[in-house]
């Protein structure tokens, strides 16, 4: 018995050894990804790309729709393939698979036949089968017909979503919106649902859109991502379709247009206008979401900004900790009716509530970290065991959002040079330093790409965003004054 018992724990090491090599690698690869293509670009197309599995011959990544699976394949499979072909030898395909129905599809077989699923062989998969929903996982919804849309999550409805202070004006709001007549927008139109990652607008966006579905069958209802509405407008450009196009989406009802942030290119945003007066002026229904005001779009074309700006805004807060244990209960109510054995106790769930504070996401992914402890180490989860598997995520909060604005007038208030002086072409010293120091500080401060950056500092282009941020960076390491100095400015954008 020892021998097995031994047998058992050095494959269980080896496993767990290859899973942790699998992660580093795909950690290396994306962070490739996001220095070539930029922050904004690399969020758009692969920030929610995962890591599957991988063999001598491949690798197989899962994504969450169709739609990005096939603009990855179109746009960036031989680059995926190159970066992989540097972690790995003999890498020669990259697979990629959508999560839902591939998921489902595998399973379906074992369901059939009347026997057990298999156990998972890996952590991702282990911890995603131990928190699952107690009913069996569809396939995301997809409407059929010439409108289309994105899929839409079954999971996801009004019943399932945990209301609580931080969200309850948006949640009665989008319930408003899916039980508006046929035909009559309701008073808030646009809405306009903001929140940091994690808080719960794409639920809301989902369970709006089967709910109004559900309430009026007629009904034209369509749900897309930003991403997709951008991959429907080319395509029909380039398919010389782009008028029967715009003619099936201003005969939708309600429209609801997730991820805004990620809407790009100057001729898309201008036809979403165009979409967007004639849906609103005709009564029709419109809501949106977005992780930031529509003031701070700043890639967005200035008329779009003031549509939406001219509809109903509603935040989703930080859940408060009431919010946060009901969010756990739900989730620890799924966990244990797909693992009846499981324990964890009440005061690990509320040590969790009390420090696990940023947002839904972090909540969900701290219990399924205590799934995965009293999975695989058959030891019971205890306060102590939970503090150092949570290490990391405890306190946890999302970082304040510095924009580009904030940086050029912190800057020239240090140095006593006007914003202007920073957006014009004059190379005086006095005007060079501090917008080099500014760019720098853009630069490691936001998420915006060189490119981005360089058209915010008056339509500069990107190498010269770059010369700025290795200039600064060249004289900080022999400069220790000026190193004291940004780092002042750093916490004066902070403040």
């Amino acid at each position: 018995m020892t021998g097995a018992a031994g047998n058992d724990n050095r494959i269980m090491g080896d496993a767990l050894m290859a899973e942790r090599a699998n992660a580093d690698q795909w950690q290396r690869v994306k962070h490739r990804l996001k220095t070539e293509l930029g922050e904004d670009v690399f969020n758009s197309w692969f920030a929610r790309v995962e890591f599957e599995d991988a063999d001598k011959a491949g690798v197989s990544l899962s994504v969450p729709t169709r739609f990005l699976k096939s603009w990855i394949q179109s746009h960036y499979q031989d680059r995926l393939l190159s970066l992989w072909g540097e972690e790995r030898e003999n890498v020669a395909r990259i697979e990629l698979i959508v999560r839902g129905a591939t998921r489902v599809k595998a399973a379906a077989p074992a369901e059939q036949r009347g026997e057990a699923p298999e156990a998972p062989a890996s952590l991702p998969a282990a911890v995603s089968a131990a928190i699952a929903a107690p009913q069996p996982r569809r396939a995301p919804e997809v409407p059929d017909g010439p409108l289309g849309g994105s899929p839409v999550e079954p999971r996801y409805t009004f019943d399932t979503f945990c209301e609580g202070v931080a969200n309850r004006m948006a949640f009665a709001a989008a319930r408003s919106v899916a039980e508006s007549l046929v035909g009559k927008a309701s008073q808030f139109n646009p809405l306009y649902i903001h929140a940091g990652v994690g808080r719960g607008k794409t639920h809301l966006l989902h369970a709006t859109t089967r709910a109004a579905r559900l309430a009026a069958p007629g009904r034209k209802v369509v749900y897309l991502t930003a991403e997709h509405f951008m991959f429907r407008f080319v395509s029909a450009l380039r398919n010389q379709t782009a008028i029967p196009f715009k003619e099936s989406l201003r005969e939708i009802d309600l429209l609801l247009i997730d991820d805004m942030q990620f809407l790009q290119g100057k001729s898309v945003q201008q036809e979403f206008c165009h979409m967007l007066n004639a849906l609103i002026d005709g009564a029709r229904q419109v809501v949106v979401a977005a992780d930031r005001p529509p003031a701070e779009l700043e890639t967005l074309d200035e008329r779009v900004r003031s549509r939406l700006k001219g509809g109903v805004g509603i935040e989703i807060g930080a859940p408060d900790v009431d919010l946060r244990r009901k969010i756990l209960a739900t989730r620890y109510r799924a966990a244990r009716d797909v693992n009846p054995g499981i324990d964890v106790p009440e005061t690990v769930i509320e040590y969790v509530a009390q420090s696990v504070v940023s947002n839904g996401r972090d909540l969900e992914g701290a219990l399924n970290r205590l799934v995965a402890q009293w999975q695989f180490t058959n030891q019971p989860v205890t306060l102590a065991s939970a503090e150092i598997t949570l290490r990391d995520l405890v306190g946890a909060r999302e970082p304040r959002r510095v924009r580009i604005e904030d940086i050029q007038r912190v800057v020239a208030r240090h140095y006593n040079v006007s914003k202007a002086d920073l957006l014009s072409s004059r190379r005086t010293r006095t005007i060079v330093r501090p917008r080099q120091i500014a760019m720098y500080l853009a630069k490691v401060l936001t998420p915006r790409s060189l490119p981005e950056i360089g058209r915010r500092f008056g339509g500069r282009d990107h190498t010269t965003v770059l010369h700025a941020v290795r200039k600064i960076e060249e004289l900080i390491n022999g400069d220790h004054t000026l190193a004291d100095e940004i780092e002042l400015l750093k916490r004066m954008i902070d403040e």
